[in-house]
């Protein structure tokens, strides 16, 4: 969804329930160049479920992110998730595109649990169907009003300019697509967050299965507040080292585990829907990113559940990187950038 002019410099801006990101590159014809990226923790409760509970102190924590990093730009692309969210590719008679945007609504009604004046939908046509030449192939996506509009006005709020609206499926497509080559491959790419999981499997270069499942790394620091009784802030603190000594290793262990089987099931049940839509195949490679790529055994458990190959993306791989900008830090955020930089490669003229 464009909300701005065409030929506008944009900031990448990922808006996570724990964490905020920014991302500025400059464009070239050769490559791109890495200027900056950044990120911030923003409070517990401040945004659930994608839905902003507080939309006055995200603005605050977003006008902080851009004053941190000197970054004067005010138009920026974001990206939505969650069940508000609808991502289906699916079947239509072929018809031209302008034909389509008329008749879109109508064709929608189908396949969206939400009535339709109450979405904002958008469409790619991805080409003509395999097994039927007089139809075609539709990537269908359906955003409430609500949450678009919720965002928007976040934005303003915090005095930028909202040029693109994207989901954060296609924002981790964008950014996969800069740095592998995704012409042979069947790959499935998860974005583990801190409470959302982004799941979009590519078949070649298209997407044809997207999902979000409320799994991630907030349910291990659940399972540590149930368990220590302490705050989250506290839970968070244990999870990721600096108070190892709070919790028993064994039973970090146990919770730890118990969590990353949870998303693997997960993962599973949509990898088998993929198996089924197209019998024979295999999924390659899973790339993961977010928080949750960090966690070792989620990576070795996922690798035996799945029998394919499993990596943490590089999505800095493909940029030159400004001598201003600290290799080893932009090392250990790689993961939870993926989205945020996807989001930056984005100009208010794409599709």
């Amino acid at each position: 969804m464009i909300f701005g002019k065409k030929n506008l410099p944009i900031i990448g801006l990922d808006i996570g329930s724990r964490s905020l990101k920014i991302g500025e590159l400059a464009e070239s014809k050769k490559d791109y160049s890495l200027k900056k990226f950044g990120m911030i923790d923003i409070e517990p409760g401040l945004i659930e479920d994608g839905t902003i509970k507080n939309p006055e102190e995200v603005a605050e924590s977003i006008k902080k992110l851009f004053k941190m990093y000197k970054i004067k730009e005010p138009n920026v692309a974001v990206s939505i998730g969650g069940y508000s969210i609808i991502v289906k590719t699916i079947v239509l008679e072929t018809m031209e595109e302008e034909k389509l945007h008329e008749q879109i609504k109508t064709e929608a009604e189908s396949y969206i649990p939400f009535d339709v004046s109450d979405v904002r939908l958008d469409f790619q046509i991805l080409g003509e169907n395999m097994e039927n030449p007089n139809q075609m192939d539709v990537l269908l996506v359906a955003a409430k009003n609500e949450i678009v509009t919720d965002y928007v006005n976040l934005i303003k709020t915090a005095g930028l300019n909202p040029c693109i609206m994207d989901i954060d499926a296609f924002a981790l497509q964008n950014i996969y697509e800069a740095n592998y080559d995704t012409e042979e491959e069947n790959v499935a790419l998860i974005d583990i967050g801190a409470y959302k999981t982004t799941l979009n499997i590519m078949r070649g270069n298209l997407s044809v299965l997207v999902r979000d499942v409320s799994l991630g790394c907030g349910q291990i620091t659940q399972q540590i507040v149930s368990a220590m009784d302490c705050s989250v802030e506290e839970a968070e603190q244990m999870f990721h080292g600096h108070e190892p000594d709070s919790i028993p290793p064994k039973e970090l262990i146990e919770i730890v585990a118990a969590v990353i089987a949870d998303w693997c099931t997960e993962i599973k049940r949509a990898l088998d829907f993929f198996y089924s839509t197209y019998p024979g195949e295999h999924i390659q490679r899973i790339i993961l990113s977010g928080g949750g790529a960090n966690i070792k055994d989620f990576r070795e458990h996922l690798a035996e559940e799945t029998s394919s190959e499993v990596e943490i993306i590089n999505p800095f791989e493909s940029f030159s990187i400004s001598s201003d900008l600290d290799p080893s830090y932009l090392g250990r955020v790689a993961p939870q950038a993926a989205i945020c930089m996807g989001l930056a490669m984005r100009r208010a003229d794409d599709k």
